[in-house]
Formats: structure tokens, sequence, C-alpha cells
């Protein structure tokens, strides 16, 4: 980012002391940054310190008797090749989406045709509230990108999504036009559960949120990847950036997936297919009968295997969810379906794994297997991806190797 121009809004929020160390990472790029504070933002940071590590003068109020005719704003807006804040909060959002502009740094936002990305940060109750999430919705609708949140502990005591991303998390999300470790790559992600249907009312699921599959889906697009995500029936927000399509069952899955799977780089398995589906869903509803009933099911495409064979296909990562022998049942199938790594978790009745914020991976490769611990997934999803980044660099590096190797040798 060498000579980029970045406005870094901050605004009142306890994670405004975070954004002192992402001016450093953002000047340790080569990136030139200038801060706008709100007047929440001076209770927990003061300018001067933002001054003192940004080289360059603090700007906090709408209307500037230092700047050229009065209007800070205008001419900020029109500097800034990129416009960051950090942290977001749940007001300032919901300004930005409503397109109020009572201050400089909302004002900025809305004057500057530069590209801006927001990093929320608020308690794990507000980012859930339907008003932050429908802000959210209009504010990826209109172009604007949103980084995080992250999940964990939080300052007021709670627990979940709401953390700002660490600096470094956000200056990556930046440098994604130059420096992802897949960049110019293409990544086909499957998430979520397939529902199987019996009859219009009926289906058979599994308890698969999506969750883990859109946070690797996240952390491909983090890493400079063109993403494009399979998602079966989930309710979870489409990551700003990320190419959606919505399915139903394994079949439809698999339809999609293949032809997406053929123009890809990497292919990450994470949703819990099912592996059987009933053999004649029935077009009317079932009526209660007999005490027992019989379901004739049968199998699914396999649809992980099914991209391991493709000739020239992409690099195949797997998932293995386990009750019991985790890395026993993880690497079998990591054998029998010729895959190329496979993300083992464990999952139970105790909710680990499915349907909540939290993981624990351990990957296998034919070689060996590295385990990446427990964890947030979004966090698990980084690690993931940055794994398979590099074993895609391997597999290219081997057969650049292999194709100079076949060519015919020159005569002099």
């Amino acid at each position: 980012m060498s000579g980029k121009r970045i406005v870094l809004g901050v605004t009142g929020g306890i994670a405004a002391y975070k954004a002192v160390e992402l001016v450093r990472r953002l000047r340790e790029t080569g990136a030139e940054v200038r801060v706008v504070m709100t007047t929440g933002a001076r209770a927990f940071v003061t300018p001067l310190t933002f001054q003192a590590v940004s080289g360059q003068p603090v700007h906090t109020e709408l209307l500037d008797e230092s700047a050229e005719a009065g209007m800070g704003h205008i001419e900020l807006a029109r500097w800034a090749d990129q416009v960051v804040v950090a942290p977001a909060t749940a007001h300032f959002m919901a300004q930005l989406a409503h397109g109020l502009a009572p201050d400089l740094l909302s004002t900025l936002c809305l004057a500057s045709a530069a590209p801006v990305l927001l990093a929320p940060a608020m308690n794990q109750q507000m980012w859930d509230n339907p008003a932050t999430r429908a802000n959210c919705q209009v504010l990826s609708d209109r172009g604007i990108t949103l980084a995080g949140p992250a999940s964990g502990s939080q300052a007021c005591g709670d627990t979940g999504p709401g953390r700002m991303l660490e600096p470094i998390e956000i200056v990556q999300r930046l440098g994604v036009s130059g420096t992802g470790c897949l960049q110019g790559r293409v990544v086909v992600v499957t998430a979520g559960p397939t529902f199987e249907d019996i009859d219009p009312v009926r289906f058979i699921g599994n308890r698969s949120s999506g969750k883990m599959g859109f946070a690797v889906a996240e952390a491909a697009l983090a890493a400079g990847a063109r993403v494009h995500l399979v998602a079966g029936p989930v309710n979870l927000r489409t990551p700003a950036g990320v190419e959606r399509a919505d399915v139903r069952g394994a079949v439809e899955m698999r339809d999609v997936a293949l032809a997406l799977a053929a123009g890809a780089d990497l292919f990450i398995s994470v949703a819990a297919v099912a592996d059987y589906t009933p053999a004649k869903p029935e077009r009317q509803k079932i009526k209660k009968g007999p005490p027992r009933q019989t379901l004739d099911l049968e199998s699914t495409p396999d649809i992980v295997a099914e991209v391991a064979a493709m000739e020239e296909g992409p690099l195949t990562v797997g998932f293995a969810a386990e009750t019991e022998n985790l890395r026993q049942h993880a690497r079998d199938k990591l054998s029998r379906k010729r895959l190329d790594m496979i993300a083992a978790n464990r999952v139970g009745l105790d909710g680990s794994g499915f349907e909540s914020e939290m993981n624990e991976i351990v990957i296998l490769t034919p070689e060996g297997e590295t385990d990446l611990g427990k964890g947030n997934k979004r966090d698990l999803a980084r690690l993931l991806v940055e794994e398979a980044a590099r074993r895609l660099k391997g597999k290219d590096d081997i057969e650049s190797c292999t194709a100079q190797n076949t060519r015919p040798a020159t005569r002099n």
C-alpha cells in the first residue's frame, strides 16, 4: 500500500485504543494516514496520541478554519484513496446507513468517492440486534465493506461476536489487491446443511448453522481470492464481496459445486451434506397412521470425492465432523476420498462445533497433521485458509517443476 492515502475514522468505543496500533501498521506498509476523531472517540484516546503516531494533525471539527474555504471535510474527502472507520460503533453505522451527517466523519464518508471499510465494534447483543443487522445489510448493499467483527470476550464481560478485528487483520483486508496469500485465485466453499424432502412439510436435515463455512469464505476473500459460496438453508448474511448461490438438497448442491469447481483453484467442502435422501418424496403430506413407518432412503452424491477426482481439478479440502475417534475417521476419509487436506472437528450433543461460535480443528494431510487448537470460527477459518494456501503454492511449484522437466531439450 505504498503511497496510498488513507483517512482513518475513529468513533467512540473502547476499541479506539486499537486504532493507534492500526495507524502504526498502516504506516509500516508505506501508506499515509490522516486521522478523524468523533467526540466520543476523544473520550477514550487523545488526539495528541494519534498525531504522534501518524505524523499528521488530527481532524475533529466539521468546519475547520485552517482548511481551504473552511471546508476540511471536502478536502479530506478528495484526498483519500481509502476511508477506514475503526472502530465503527452501532451508532455511527446507523448514521451512515440513513445518510445522516452531523459530524466531520459521517460527512466525509458521504462526500468521498473513495471505498469505505468499516470495522464494527460493539456489545454482542447490539451486534445481533435486528436494527444493527438491517443497517449492516444496507451498508453492504451500497458497496461498503464490513471487516469483522470477531468473536470473543468483551470489555463489558460478555462473550460473543462484536470485537473489533485486530489491526493486522484490518491491514490484510485493505491489502487484498496485492498482498493476500490467495491473490488472483478462485475459491469455492460449500457451507451449511442440506435438506432432503420427505414430503412438502418434512425433511431430513442436520444441525449445521453454516457459520464455519461462511467464516472460511470470508477468510478466503480477505486473502485475496475471488470466492464462490454454495450455501444450504441457513440464516446468515453474505460476506460483502462473496458470490453466493443458495441450494436446498444434496443433488442441487452437487450440480452447482461441480460447475464452479471446474474453474477453481481451491475447493473447501465445509457443508454438512446429508448422506441419504428419501428415495421417493411424497407429493402430499404424509398423514399419521400406523405406529411404525418405514422410510426408504438412497445415498446422496459424494460431492467432495467427485471434486477430488476431477482431472486437473482444484486442490480439495474436506471437513470431517466426528463424535468419536476423530483422527482415525478423518484420516480414513482423507485417504478414501483422495483429498489433499481435511479439517477434523469434534461435534456432539454438547453443542460443540454445530450452532456455536467456537470450534476445535485438527488439519490432516497425507504427510502429517497440524493442530489448530480451539478458538472462534473466524480465527480458525483464517488459519485453515493459510494452510490451504501454502499447500496450493506447493502444488503449483511441483507442477511447474514437472512441466519444466518434461520439456524437450534444446540443442546448440
